[in-house]
C-alpha cells in the first residue's frame, strides 16, 4: 500500500465513523414534528444547539397574511410596486447546466406582470421566480411588511439576535433550487402552497461532491435562452450531484450521504439549520418568508468545512 493508499484509507474511515455515529447518537431517520412553537430554552438545547431541523405546525395562525395573500390582494396592494424575478429557461437559477454554473436573467417587473406570469406560465418564455435573497422583503415589499411579524420572537431570543435578513419567495412549480447549503440559521414560513426540501447533514460533508464550474449567466434574445460566460466571476465552486437522480458511476461516495425529506405546507414552519445542505422544490405560486439569522462562524464552522475538503483531498490524491 502506498503513503497516499494509507491516508486515503484512514480518511475515509474516520468520516464514515462520524456520519454512522451522528446518526445513532443524535440525528434522526425523520425531521421531527411540533404542534406548536417550543419556548426559546428547548428550542436552542433540543434543535439549535445540536444542529437539528424541526417542522413547526401551528405557528403562523397570527399573521394576517394567512388570509390576505390572495392574488387580488397582492395586485391591489403592491400592483404597481417593481420587484427582481430570477428566469430561467429550464426551472433551474444558480445550478449546473451545460458544464457551467449558470446563474438566472434578473429582470425587474411590475408585480402584477409577474401575477399574470403565475397564472398563465405556459403562455411565457422562461421560468419565473422571486428569489432575490439579500433581505429583498424588506427591500422590495415594504408595502406587505405588516401582513406578517418583523421576526420569530422564540427564535430570535434563541440566536440571540435580530434577523439579518428578510427573504420573500414565490414562484413556479418548475423552479427548483439546486442543492446547496448556507451560513444562516433559518426560519423558512411557507404561507400559500407548500415547499419539499431534501436534506443532507453536516456531517455528511465529505460524501457531497463539488466541482468548479465556469460561472455565466442565462439571456434571452429574440425568444431564445443563451449561456454567456460571466468572465468576472471566474470559475465557481458547486455541488456536482442532483440528489434526486445522482450519477454513483460518477460519485459513488454520494450513496454514502444518508438525506431526509420534508414538506412545509401552509401556516408551519421549517428550521433549517446553518450548513445543512438542502434541495427544494415547491407548488405553483407557492408563497413564503424567510428569516436568516447569521450563525456564529465558530470550532462548529471550521470543523463542517474540513469534512467537506476532506472528500476533495481525497479526489485529489486518488489521481495521484
Amino acid at each position: 500500500m502506498s503513503h497516499s493508499e494509507g491516508i486515503i484509507g484512514t480518511l475515509d474511515e474516520a468520516v464514515e465513523t462520524l456520519a454512522a455515529e451522528a446518526r445513532e447518537l443524535y440525528l434522526d431517520r425523520h425531521v421531527p414534528v411540533l404542534d406548536a412553537p417550543p419556548s426559546p430554552l428547548s428550542f436552542y438545547r433540543e434543535y439549535v444547539s445540536p444542529n437539528k431541523p424541526v417542522l413547526i405546525r401551528n405557528g403562523l395562525q397570527h399573521w394576517t397574511a394567512n388570509n390576505k395573500w390572495t392574488p387580488q390582494y397582492l395586485r391591489e396592494k403592491i400592483g404597481g410596486c417593481v420587484v427582481t424575478v430570477a428566469v430561467t429557461p429550464n426551472g433551474y437559477a444558480d445550478a449546473i447546466t451545460d458544464g457551467k454554473f449558470v446563474m438566472p436573467e434578473e429582470r425587474r417587473m411590475e408585480m402584477s406582470n409577474f401575477l399574470d406570469i403565475m397564472e398563465h406560465p405556459d403562455q411565457h418564455s422562461g421560468v419565473f421566480y422571486i428569489q432575490k435573497q439579500n433581505s429583498n422583503f424588506t427591500d422590495e415589499f415594504r408595502e406587505i411588511i405588516g401582513d406578517v411579524e418583523s421576526d420569530i420572537p422564540w427564535g430570535t431570543e434563541a440566536f440571540g439576535s435580530l434577523p439579518d435578513a428578510v427573504n420573500f419567495w414565490m414562484g413556479d412549480t418548475r423552479a427548483v433550487t439546486s442543492m446547496h447549503k448556507d451560513p444562516y440559521e433559518n426560519l423558512y414560513c411557507v404561507v400559500r402552497g407548500s415547499k419539499t426540501f431534501m436534506l443532507i447533514p453536516p456531517t455528511d460533508a465529505a460524501f457531497v461532491p463539488y466541482e468548479t464550474y465556469q460561472a455565466a449567466k442565462f439571456i434571452e434574445r429574440d425568444g431564445e435562452f443563451q449561456i454567456e460566460e460571466d468572465v468576472d466571476t471566474g470559475e465557481v465552486p458547486w455541488i456536482a450531484v442532483n440528489p434526486l437522480n445522482p450519477d454513483l458511476s460518477l460519485y459513488p461516495e454520494f450513496g454514502k450521504a444518508r438525506g431526509v425529506e420534508v414538506t412545509v405546507r401552509e401556516g408551519e414552519i421549517l428550521y433549517l439549520p446553518s450548513l445543512w445542505f438542502h434541495h427544494v422544490r415547491q407548488s405553483h405560486g407557492c408563497i413564503a418568508v424567510d428569516f436568516w439569522y447569521d450563525m456564529q462562524f465558530d470550532i462548529k464552522y471550521n470543523y463542517y468545512n474540513f469534512l467537506q475538503n476532506v472528500n476533495s483531498v481525497n479526489r485529489k490524491m486518488t489521481k495521484i
